[in-house]
């Protein structure tokens, strides 16, 4: 866990030393995740050379996000607690207020094994665009950390779930669809 403190500490003490910067962090950890799922969802509708298999890519990829998301998650969610950040530390520097209502348990990443998964599932199908997702993963996940709302080890077990959640969910697609990589 010193590793972890130390990570999140080095990443974290950047926030509140710029305006600039503490918008750009929220914008990545709060508002991007949203952008990535309305390009997502362009591709219902385009390119339409490759409408179908668009689709697919799609459906891979949502189905492994959420499955990733409100099961994985959950069930660990219900066997490990572990506090977030700004609870456990009171130095943190918390950009995102939280409401009362909210989860305060920390891993694994809601947002990064959401991601992850997302990523993963459009790789599949689209390297390229795969790759974007990753890079835009990796941002969301350093920025949750960035803003105070989690622990570097909280993202990288959210990576490494949502990305087997989609190995399991494209293996099971191809498998019920009889196709191969």
């Amino acid at each position: 866990m010193n590793f972890d403190f130390t990570i999140f500490k080095f990443i974290n003490g950047f926030a509140g030393q710029s305006k600039i910067l503490d918008v750009i962090g929220v914008f990545l950890a709060e508002y991007l995740p949203y952008l990535l799922v309305a390009i997502l969802l362009i591709f219902i509708f385009y390119p339409k050379i490759n409408k179908k298999e668009n689709q697919i890519m799609m459906f891979v990829a949502l189905i492994s996000a959420l499955i990733s998301k409100f099961i994985v998650k959950n069930a660990i969610l219900f066997f490990y607690s572990r506090p977030r950040p700004f609870i456990a530390l009171a130095e943190t520097h918390n950009l995102l207020p939280m409401n009362l209502g909210e989860n305060f348990q920390s891993f694994p990443s809601g947002h990064a094994i959401f991601f992850f998964a997302l990523a993963m599932g459009v790789y599949f199908y689209n390297k390229k665009l795969g790759l974007f997702f990753f890079v835009c993963a990796i941002l969301i996940g350093l920025a949750r950390i960035f803003v105070g709302v989690h622990w570097p080890t909280d993202i990288v077990g959210g990576a490494i779930l949502g990305i087997l959640t989609a190995f399991l969910v494209q293996k099971l697609y191809l498998r019920f669809t009889k196709k191969s990589l």
